[in-house]
């Protein structure tokens, strides 16, 4: 059987008390051989301090099994309740950290997590003097839906757009919830021309998204406003021309991607 440290370190506390209980009882028999000249009063003092000394390694050795082993389990006891504990908060911190960045409705990212990586992705790509874009997407009457169907079927039509996105945007791109019916999508390496089609493709993927609820048929458009990076843009700046050119595609119609 393992034994535990605080069971070791009793062991180890008795093993020295016996060792010692030993020595005695052999310093005792040479100092017999040694001291049969010597008067009574000698020996009985003699006597005296070895049973003394062998009644104090006793109490010590009871002490040690009764006190301190006892102790040392019961503290062994609470470090183990504590790190399991501190495990624990550490779990349960990950979890809220991640849903602190998560869309509970969807599963995608945010817009806290969203900003920050806009921000980062932005000054990276500067750096490496490669192109990125910034796709914006607005649901087109999405009002209207909640109003007549409902808040449920206005949450499924968000999960199926979000599904969308992921099917049809690429492993590397960010793409977020940042709003009510507002999406956007993080396009590295993508040019402006490359961009506008690949929003392209979004918006058409989406036109062709239906949702049945309830005998109903729920169609789905999308008004998309991109912005490519420019030299010397913070996130700031991509993300107003986005928005500025998602302005420009729900005033032209809707279901359309401004540049």
């Amino acid at each position: 059987m393992k034994l535990a440290k605080a069971e070791l370190s009793v062991a180890l506390v008795i093993c020295a008390v016996a060792a010692a209980a030993v020595a005695i009882s052999l310093d005792y028999a040479l100092l017999e051989s040694l001291t049969e000249s010597a008067d009574e009063g000698f020996r009985t003092r003699h006597d005296a301090l070895i049973w003394l000394s062998l009644g104090l390694l006793a109490a010590a050795a009871l002490g040690a099994m009764f006190v301190i082993l006892p102790m040392l389990r019961r503290h062994d006891r609470e470090q183990g309740k504590l790190q399991s504990l501190t495990g624990l908060l550490k779990e349960r911190s990950k979890k809220l950290e991640t849903a602190a960045l998560t869309d509970a409705l969807t599963g995608m990212q945010n817009r806290r997590f969203f900003d920050v990586a806009l921000t980062q992705y932005v000054a990276e790509f500067a750096r490496i003097e490669r192109p990125i874009g910034l796709v914006l997407i607005d649901l087109d009457h999405f009002k209207q839906i909640n109003d007549t169907h409902g808040h449920d079927v206005g949450d499924a039509v968000l999960r199926a757009v979000a599904l969308c996105l992921f099917e049809f945007t690429r492993y590397h791109d960010v793409v977020a919830r940042i709003g009510g019916e507002e999406f956007a999508v993080i396009a590295p390496n993508l040019d402006e021309n490359e961009l506008h089609r690949f929003a392209e493709k979004l918006r058409h993927q989406l036109s062709r998204l239906t949702i049945d609820v309830g005998g109903a048929t729920i169609a789905v458009t999308a008004s998309m406003g991109i912005a490519s990076a420019r030299p010397g843009d913070g996130a700031a700046a991509i993300m107003k021309r986005a928005d500025v050119n998602l302005y420009h595609a729900k005033q032209s119609g809707r279901n359309r991607v401004a540049v």
